[in-house]
């Protein structure tokens, strides 16, 4: 199959699904082309069943910006053509989604869409009034729907009154990639003989409320000697480290910005922390996980499906810093339960989440629209 994956290059969840899933897919002999304004995040590698297709860049006077939403249009209408693309996979909304319709209808062909619903196309951006008539016609549009979780399948449909829920197709991770390979002299570059480590990682919007991580973070080191490290970056960075500096953490967190494989640091973590306002799924903490790392979070949206309360960790309500605190420190002070949860929550995830099983569910998704394939 010839598959043209339309998504957001920069750091999060939706580009990550959609390079792990067009990997996977060229490794199976798909032809994969990426039609994105960069390489996405963690599409590291070359692949000779991987192409990058990426729109021009535009000037001109009478725009105030470049249109990007044309120009990916333009590509897109480009690459199906060049290529004989069989389906278009929209990762988001908007405007993946309506330009794969608008590219279909421009080129009078009958190209399968498959629109993938990531979270904040559906619980933010695709509520706003200014995108929600387009949402929802792009939606309608669409050969299929699919969500990476309950919660926002059931959401996208209440929403957006669907005719049909969306298809759950959970976000996964590789087993054989995400495991936990302790590293020693990693471990002593952030901390001291006997201190625990607490991580996050996010994109720092106002959404993952990183700042509560750090209140957490006081709390617990209280109690329990610590270190915090701070993985990627975004436009709370600067509240964030106000509050560090404010609360006298300093030395106790590490700023390490954006990074592509966080594998050896999940490997030398003791709890991950993701107090997030909105979260559909939450891939990092099913990363996390993999690595046997047990995870503090909200219980909002589809986290409740990723992390089972008491059994690979906690939930607590949005912003109840108190709660969170109080579980992590129970975590980190007891050893066994902490054995406990680690273990569970790689055999968890790995049975649950795996990438084999949902890849093999998107081929056979792919199978039944293009025509012929069935």
């Amino acid at each position: 199959m010839k598959i043209g994956m339309l998504c957001y290059w920069n750091y999060g969840g939706s580009a990550a699904v959609a390079s792990e899933l067009g990997k996977a897919l060229a490794e199976r002999g798909h032809q994969i082309h990426y039609i994105s304004t960069e390489t996405p995040f963690r599409l590291e590698q070359y692949h000779p069943n991987i192409f990058l297709h990426q729109p021009g860049n535009v000037h001109y006077p009478v725009f105030s910006h470049p249109p990007f939403f044309l120009l990916e249009l333009n590509k897109v209408i480009e690459t199906v053509q060049a290529h004989q693309l069989d389906l278009l996979h929209a990762h988001y909304a908007i405007p993946h989604c309506l330009n794969a319709i608008m590219a279909r209808q421009v080129l009078n062909e009958q190209i399968p869409v498959l629109t993938t619903l990531h979270g904040t196309d559906i619980t933010l951006v695709g509520q706003h009034k200014e995108f929600y008539q387009l949402t929802k016609y792009g939606l309608g549009k669409s050969n299929q729907i699919t969500a990476v979780s309950q919660s926002l399948a059931q959401e996208a449909a209440d929403v957006f009154s669907l005719h049909k829920t969306p298809e759950v197709i959970y976000n996964f991770i590789n087993p054989n990639k995400f495991y936990r390979r302790f590293n020693e002299p990693l471990y002593q570059k952030y901390a001291s003989e006997g201190e625990k480590i607490l991580i996050h990682v996010s994109n720092f919007r106002p959404v993952k409320r990183v700042t509560d991580v750090v209140e957490v973070f006081y709390q617990v080191n209280k109690k329990v000697p610590s270190r915090l490290l701070l993985i990627g970056d975004g436009p709370e960075m600067v509240n964030v480290q106000e509050r560090v500096r404010g609360l006298q953490l300093v030395d106790r967190v590490y700023f390490l910005g954006q990074q592509e494989d966080i594998v050896s640091l999940l490997s030398i973590a003791d709890l991950m922390l993701l107090p997030s306002a909105r979260e559909s799924f939450g891939l990092v903490a099913v990363e996390a996980m993999a690595c046997g790392v047990p995870v503090v979070a909200s219980n909002t949206g589809g986290v409740p499906e990723v992390i089972p309360h008491g059994q690979v960790g906690y939930l607590t309500d949005i912003g109840d810093v108190v709660a969170m605190a109080r579980y992590a420190e129970k975590i980190l002070t007891d050893n066994k339960l902490h054995r406990q949860f680690s273990v569970s929550a790689r055999k968890w995830v790995t049975k649950k989440f795996s990438s084999e099983f949902w890849v093999n569910k998107y081929e056979e998704i792919y199978s039944s629209l293009i025509p012929g394939r069935k």
